[in-house]
């Protein structure tokens, strides 16, 4: 990955400043994230760095508090979605060091379940996922990353990335109804491309 190695060495030597670093990796739905922020997190580990690696998506409501019927899809989406308040409780409880117990979205389950995280003095915590640059997350990161990939390449892969939303059709119309105009607002804005640390992606 292109400034993969820029984005290793940063992020080590915040860790050897502060002793445990917070780094996001900010992106729209099918930016590849989740494949950027497993790799950093190799690069991080060889490099002798402890890493944490958090995904925003698992700090969720339950489905009846982010879906509400009486407004627009995507407005759920925006407004109703995250658990911001009790993300930033666990990353005040992570930053402290030792041993920290999370509570964690169960999507096939529409519950929560607990799973432990350490954080000693050598430590990245690398957090993945959506709208990472909004003002409810203001402070929380040392370094951000955001993945630029246009809006019509992010739409072929999760065609075929979520197919347990159900067919093609079914897909475009989640991304049409929830997805796209939240991801639309977030980037109008915010221009997560500028105000990152680094911007990583294709034109």
């Amino acid at each position: 990955m292109t400034h993969e190695r820029t984005i290793i060495d940063t992020i080590s030597g915040i860790v050897s400043a502060k002793g445990i670093a917070m780094a996001g990796i900010d992106g729209l739905g099918g930016a590849g994230k989740s494949t950027v922020s497993e790799s950093i997190c190799a690069g991080l580990e060889k490099a002798g760095v402890h890493t944490v690696l958090l995904h925003i998506d698992d700090f969720i409501h339950t489905r009846a508090i982010r879906y509400d019927s009486s407004r627009p899809d995507w407005e759920c989406y925006y407004d109703l979605q995250w658990r911001y308040d009790y993300f930033r409780e666990c990353v005040a409880k992570l930053r402290k060091g030792g041993e920290t117990e999370i509570e964690l979205y169960d999507k096939d389950n529409d519950t929560y379940y607990t799973q432990k995280y350490t954080t000693d003095s050598r430590t990245a915590v690398i957090v993945e996922g959506i709208f990472l640059q909004r003002n409810e997350l203001e402070g929380i990161f040392d370094y951000m990353i955001y993945i630029d990939i246009p809006e019509d390449v992010r739409l072929q892969r999760v065609l075929m990335r979520d197919t347990y939303i159900g067919n093609e059709n079914e897909i475009r119309a989640k991304y049409e109804n929830r997805y796209f105009p939240a991801e639309r607002r977030y980037f109008s804005r915010y221009r997560p491309d500028m105000s990152a640390d680094i911007c990583i992606g294709e034109k």
